[in-house]
């Protein structure tokens, strides 16, 4: 009878570790109405930006830090953050864009051709954070040069000559050239057959289809796409509308999101409206920069900060009323301040960042609370254990730590490091009160 009984022990706790082991989800997570659920459960969730997280999780010798990863996964897991947002993969190898190195290893190195270390990382990325029972969500590319993005699809295509894409563009050139990208044919097919590649693949280390991967929370056409030029709004429209429906004929588990960042970036609200209101977007994405947007000036930036909460406040709260409308759900998906003093270092103090923080993590908690639309935030940037490089100039260079600030940045001027514990003390206290 002992040996029986023993053998159903044993039994018992096989059956426990594989189901935990194996597949920590439960399932995928779903949009009903504006709401975000699992297994018919809210979820509401604190985030960050992790871009380079597929980077990290190159297999040995092939230029990740696999243990680096784990141990910023574990990280963000004991502080409550279960939700990373990640490049899938840099278009373009060894050319200056926008006078910029992107970020490389690139995943789309020339048109058709890919990088198969770094879709083993994926796979390593996505099975590790199943085990977790943590999700991402992953943009396929990118307004902006510092991944290639949408200008390098422009240089394949013959629309931009290599010099024209090396040099430093001005504000007028950027917007110029980017917006043709939505009237080249052959950047959008090149764009949209990359999209399938990813859809395709079977992860080597779990056996099962990415469509099918429980840890991908949502898809995201890219980050901060933008028409950049009011004549190029038509063809913008089409193209989200177009590449939305691509993904969710081929992709029924996963939601979808665009990843604008707001009626800042969708040149009004209308549009933002519009687009959002498509039947395959599932959920809308803000982002908020004061300091870029010119909510603030370095030199009056402690006079100035009240102004910014305020601002800052209203933007949410304008989109916010738009999902509630729509009756979707909303994601504060970046949203970032510099450290004290803007400075770089990683001992900097970072009151005014927590201060700022402070103010987004409670318009989360209380739309919780009322049942209105924000349902997660991803704040920017988690730069976890790296360390910015002691460079002539602050800028990121190959064999650099890779940290969230993306190369054409200063490098831990937006960073959350691991060692900034008044900002973790922050996010963990939050991420208690979500669970109430």
């Amino acid at each position: 009878m002992k040996t029986v009984y023993n053998l159903v022990k044993i039994t018992c706790f096989l059956i426990v570790f594989c189901s935990n082991s194996v597949n920590a989800q439960s399932g995928f997570i779903k949009q009903q109405q504006n709401d975000f659920t699992i297994n018919n459960k809210a979820y509401h969730f604190i985030g960050t930006n992790m871009w380079y997280a597929n980077l990290l999780a190159l297999p040995d010798g092939k230029g990740g830090n696999r243990s680096r990863l784990l141990n910023e996964l574990d990280f963000l897991k004991k502080q409550g953050v279960t939700n990373i947002r990640v490049l899938v993969g840099a278009q373009g190898e060894n050319k200056l864009v926008n006078g910029v190195q992107p970020v490389h290893p690139a995943l789309q190195t020339a048109t058709g051709k890919y990088n198969t270390d770094i879709l083993d990382g994926m796979d390593f990325l996505l099975q590790q954070l199943a085990s977790r029972n943590m999700y991402g969500v992953f943009y396929f590319s990118n307004n902006w040069e510092w991944s290639g993005g949408f200008l390098q699809y422009l240089n394949w295509h013959k629309k931009i000559d290599d010099a024209t894409l090396a040099k430093k563009f001005t504000w007028d050139e950027q917007q110029d050239l980017t917006s043709n990208f939505y009237s080249c044919d052959d950047c959008k097919n090149d764009y949209w057959a990359f999209v399938k590649m990813i859809l395709k693949r079977t992860n080597k280390l779990t056996g099962k289809k990415y469509i099918n991967e429980p840890a991908i929370m949502a898809w995201e056409i890219a980050n901060e796409p933008r028409p950049m030029r009011p004549a190029a709004i038509d063809a913008y429209k089409v193209f989200l509308q177009q590449t939305s429906l691509l993904i969710k004929s081929a992709d029924k588990n996963h939601l979808l999101t665009l990843g604008t960042e707001g009626y800042m970036g969708t040149e009004n609200m209308q549009v933002f409206e519009q687009i959002h209101a498509d039947k395959n977007i599932d959920y809308a994405t803000i982002h908020i920069w004061p300091k870029n947007w010119g909510w603030y000036k370095d030199s009056t930036f402690k006079n100035d900060f009240q102004f910014v909460i305020k601002k800052t406040s209203d933007y949410i709260k304008e989109h916010e009323a738009v999902m509630v409308k729509i009756n979707k759900p909303l994601v504060v998906e970046e949203f970032g301040m510099p450290r004290d003093n803007f400075s770089f270092a990683v001992n900097s103090t970072v009151e005014y960042r927590d201060k700022y923080y402070e103010s987004v993590l409670q318009s989360l908690v209380a739309s919780k609370n009322s049942g209105s639309a924000i349902a997660g935030i991803n704040f920017w940037t988690f730069s976890g254990f790296g360390k910015p490089a002691k460079n002539e100039t602050p800028f990121w260079k190959e064999g650099d730590d890779l940290l969230g600030d993306p190369p054409m940045e200063e490098q831990g001027l937006n960073s959350v490091f691991s060692s900034d514990t008044s900002t973790w003390a922050l996010i963990n206290k939050y991420a208690q009160l979500l669970k109430k």
